[in-house]
């Protein structure tokens, strides 16, 4: 976190001059792969209110030539899967293009995805490609498409008693 002392005056041009800075300042962070989220963020995500990410959260397949991993989301479309150590971030869902960000620690890789998804929004056609690998910030390898399929979710007794529950 960035910490900035400024010394403004109390005229109406000092405290415009003061607001302009503190602004420019807040927006002058680059999100590095080290503050990449571990876990889900909590914010608004553009063009979306707070409860239209839901149809991200669960369990979404993952599949790309024949491997299929699966991707754990939270609400705001913020997870992790298993290959690799990786990292699922969602900055845009509009309409049904769904885009954002992916970094796999285990071998230094990030890269960035886009996906268009069914009018259920149940599944998907996307592709990604890569933003970095290691120190390369500008890397030529290609990216690849994959596709996505959201997991039901399997209603068991203690689900079924907690939904029964609830709308008592």
């Amino acid at each position: 976190m960035m910490k900035i002392s400024l010394n403004c005056s109390m005229t109406s041009v000092g405290a415009s001059v003061c607001i302009g800075l503190l602004l420019l300042s807040g927006c002058a962070h680059q999100l590095r792969s080290s503050d990449m989220p571990t876990s889900g963020i909590t914010g608004e995500r553009e063009g979306t209110s707070a409860g239209d990410n839901d149809i991200l959260a669960g369990e979404w397949d993952y599949e790309e030539k024949g491997m299929t991993i699966t991707l754990r989301l939270d609400r705001f479309g913020n997870g992790t899967y298993d290959f690799k150590d990786g990292r699922f971030m969602t900055s845009m869902l509009v309409d049904r293009m769904w885009k954002g960000r992916w970094l796999q620690r285990e071998n230094d890789r990030e890269g960035e995805f886009e996906i268009a998804l069914s009018a259920d929004y149940k599944e998907g056609e996307g592709h990604w490609w890569y933003t970095r690998i290691e120190g390369d910030r500008s890397p030529k390898k290609p990216g690849g498409t994959f596709r996505v399929t959201k997991t039901p979710v399997l209603l068991d007794a203690q689900n079924i008693s907690i939904l029964s529950n609830a709308t008592r």
